[in-house]
């Protein structure tokens, strides 16, 4: 028999490192080929590690809650069919791991304060990487613990080692309740002058609030967790502006009417308006460029491939957002089949890591529970995102060759929040005008 190696996924672009949220499996279970073995997390998506072999697991090299790095060996599996396999990690990512997981486990890593810490900068608060604070979240490390970790990193900023390091030592009794003190530097006082020593306050554990009345008091969830710091951070980042408009969809609405059950018994997949809302967008963008871009610092990123991020509700009330790759290169048949695919994968927890990267631009149905209109925050790096209300029928005034008369009209409110720092209100406004103007003048002739 074969030991085979599972190693951490590749698990999108940007993405260096991974959470283990849940082993499935332990040391003396049978696992089969593509069987769930463990659930990994990061910042953008839950997913499954599925097996590379069949046979018995015979060791897992990590915990829950651990941060394992991408390549890493996990777990090994002792193979049945008694032939040599070897996972393929690809050699760029194993020149990154210096370490073997037996190394790095945490209870032999003595806790060593560092004696070349820095202060925090002057007048703010201490920086923690998204990281760091995950890591803190898990482990239940609070605030003003945080504070009294000393930082190796730039500028005295606490680094995952330091944190990993300093948990160890506290769970087994080596951590004093003491802040990192910056390394004294010596200042010629002038001649006459008094210089008062400051003394710094003693960090303080927060304070545990009280709740009067009758409440009930709900931790949040991982990914709750993580859409509120986003939402915070997208709203530090960005200077929202929201515009709004009216659509007249009632030729659309009466061609999906017609063509529908059409469309489902030939292409196997049902018809429904958002793939018709992101193709007359995917228009709109080639038109107005700037709602397709980032922005870094002083820089203005156009984004030339149109990958279309799609907020989509769970089950349990939580949002994630797939991105349809390339939606610009797709007909309408192939963009209601990745609809489809990506909703349905997002609601059964099957999205995979690369199904919510790199999107340029974000389209959010408000009106899929009822809602006429809303004024969505900004999915970063992106700089616009349009919100689609309930379609509703409405007495409105039509204008005609004939004259104007009162008709009953399928309509509906978009929304577009945009990032002012690049998107100004005229062409914020007219680019939404001409999503609007789009839809109003769906060709109730054409094919699907």
């Amino acid at each position: 028999m074969a030991i085979v190696d599972l190693v951490m996924p590749k698990l999108g672009e940007s993405i260096m490192e991974a959470t283990i949220l849940h082993w499935s499996k332990k040391p003396g279970d049978h696992v089969k080929v593509d069987e769930t073995v463990l659930e990994i997390a990061t910042d953008k998506v839950d997913s499954e590690v599925p097996s590379t072999a069949e046979g018995i697991v015979e060791e897992l090299l990590y915990r829950e809650n651990d941060v394992v790095p991408v390549g890493a060996v996990i777990a090994k599996i002792r193979s049945e069919n008694g032939v040599e396999e070897q996972s393929q990690i690809p050699e760029a990512i194993v020149s990154e791991i210096q370490t073997s997981p037996e190394k790095e486990e945490i209870k032999e890593v003595p806790y060593q304060p560092s004696h070349i810490a820095m202060p925090p900068k002057t007048g703010g608060a201490r920086f923690y990487s998204p990281l760091v604070l995950n890591i803190a979240a898990n482990e239940g490390v609070s605030l003003s613990d945080l504070e009294k970790i000393p930082g190796t990193g730039n500028e005295g900023r606490v680094t995952k080692k330091d944190i990993l390091q300093w948990i160890a030592a506290k769970s087994g009794g080596g951590v004093t309740e003491t802040v990192a003190q910056p390394q004294s530097i010596p200042i010629e006082e002038p001649v006459g002058s008094t210089v008062q020593p400051v003394v710094p306050e003693k960090a303080e554990d927060t304070p545990q609030p009280e709740y009067s009345g009758n409440v009930e008091v709900i931790e949040m969830d991982r990914t709750r967790r993580l859409i509120a710091k986003h939402m915070v951070e997208s709203q530090r980042t960005s200077a929202h502006v929201t515009s709004f408009t009216e659509c007249d969809v009632t030729s659309m609405v009466l061609w999906r009417e017609k063509v529908k059950a059409a469309f489902e018994k030939q292409e196997g997949e049902k018809l429904t308006f958002t793939p018709l809302f992101i193709e007359a967008i995917i228009k709109c963008i080639k038109k107005y460029p700037w709602l397709n871009a980032s922005v870094e610092g002083d820089k203005i990123i156009v984004r030339k491939d149109i990958n279309i991020s799609m907020a989509t509700a769970l089950p349990n009330g939580n949002l994630i957002v797939p991105v349809i790759q390339e939606a610009d290169m797709l007909n309408l048949t192939g963009l209601a089949k990745k609809v489809n695919r990506l909703a349905d994968a997002a609601r059964n927890n099957r999205l995979r890591p690369d199904d919510t990267q790199n999107g340029t631009f974000t389209v959010t149905n408000v009106g899929t529970f009822g809602s006429l209109m809303g004024t969505p925050i900004i999915n970063q790096p992106q700089v616009a995102i349009l919100a689609i209300g309930a379609i509703k029928k409405r007495p409105v005034v039509v204008e005609t060759k004939q004259g104007d008369s009162i008709a009953i009209r399928h309509m509906m409110y978009l929304s577009l929040s945009y990032d002012h720092r690049i998107v100004d209100g005229s062409l914020g406004a007219t680019f939404l005008t001409a999503v609007a103007h789009e839809m109003e003048n769906f060709d109730v002739n054409r094919s699907f």
